[in-house]
C-alpha cells in the first residue's frame, strides 16, 4: 500500500490542538481593510477553531 498523504493545502491551514481539536485562522484580513471596521479587523487577527461540523472532513485532510 502507497503512504497515507496529507493534503499540503490543509496543512499550511490547519493545526491540531492537544486535546485534538483543529485551530483555524480567520479569512477576510489580507486586504481592502480600509471599510473594515478597526473591531472587526482586531477580532480576524484571532485563530479560531473548526465547527464539529467541518472537523471530521478537515481531520480526512490532514491524514
Amino acid at each position: 500500500m502507497p503512504k497515507m498523504k496529507s493534503k499540503s493545502g490543509a496543512k499550511k491551514r490547519y493545526a491540531l490542538t492537544g486535546t485534538g481539536k483543529i485551530k483555524r485562522n480567520h479569512a477576510y484580513k489580507s486586504h481592502i481593510l480600509t471599510k473594515k471596521s478597526t473591531k472587526r479587523k482586531r477580532n480576524l487577527g484571532y485563530s479560531g477553531l473548526v465547527s464539529k461540523v467541518d472537523e471530521k472532513t478537515a481531520k480526512l485532510l490532514l491524514g
